[in-house]
């Protein structure tokens, strides 16, 4: 079902949300430990304020910044785009292809519900995105 909607991906998760003020080195750990590829940065009351990514932490050291001295909010991405759990799966994955990226957080109400990646979908629904990127291609 390419229509699946987010509650149906956020009722196994629990996001990996942390702190503006922690250590680029220890979100890394945290990432590592959890298996997942981005935190969500958020303040006190579950806002989102941005997202820290593999590829952040890569840039970081690339970089030479310290990982142990550098905070989140000195590298993370502000506002990233995001969607609601009343999005679908279509809907998610083509903002991810637009954006560029592999993540976005599900926010309910302007608080983090949870995240998406490419990798919590199916078969049916990237299959679906690759047909209207290859239909796309062919009337451009």
């Amino acid at each position: 079902m390419t229509n699946r909607p987010m509650t149906e991906i956020l009722r196994r998760q629990v996001p990996l949300t942390l702190g503006p003020e922690v250590p680029v080195r220890e979100a890394s750990r945290a990432m590592a430990e959890r298996g997942v590829g981005a935190v969500l940065v958020t303040d006190a009351a579950g806002r989102l304020l941005g997202i820290f990514t593999g590829r952040d932490a890569v840039r970081v050291l690339g970089r030479g910044l310290d990982p142990a001295r550098t905070t989140l909010e000195a590298v993370m991405t502000r506002a990233p785009h995001s969607v609601t759990p009343d999005c679908t799966a279509i809907e998610a994955l083509r903002l991810m292809r637009d954006g560029g990226f592999r993540h976005v957080p599900v926010l309910r109400d302007g608080v983090v519900a949870g995240v998406v990646s490419r990798g919590d979908f199916r078969g049916l629904e990237l299959d679906r995105l690759d047909e209207e990127t290859g239909l796309w291609e062919r009337i451009a």
